[in-house]
């Protein structure tokens, strides 16, 4: 079964101001996840009910599976440095 994978607002955002070979890279790794939501290598979040984190290089995608309806949302596309840190 495949999941449908969509991106919230804020992760759009952040996706599109990255460069087109680093959206590349991630966007390969987001396709991904549509066959396996849960890759090797792959770390559940602890502040999180049903968040994921998985590395691209220095980058993070995080993200939220919802198993019930086969839905996977992409919160949060950033460097490592960043992408943790609360929103003010």
């Amino acid at each position: 079964m495949s999941y449908e994978v969509t991106f919230s607002k804020g992760a759009l955002k952040q996706f599109q101001k990255l460069s087109p070979e680093l959206q590349e890279r991630i966007q390969t790794k987001i396709d991904e996840l549509a066959d396996n939501p849960r890759p090797d290598g792959v770390a559940k979040l602890k502040n999180g009910d049903n968040r994921y984190r998985i590395r691209v290089g220095y980058y993070r995608i995080l993200y939220d599976i919802s198993d019930n309806i086969l839905l996977i949302i992409i919160v949060r596309v950033g460097h490592r440095r960043e992408v943790y840190r609360e929103d003010k």
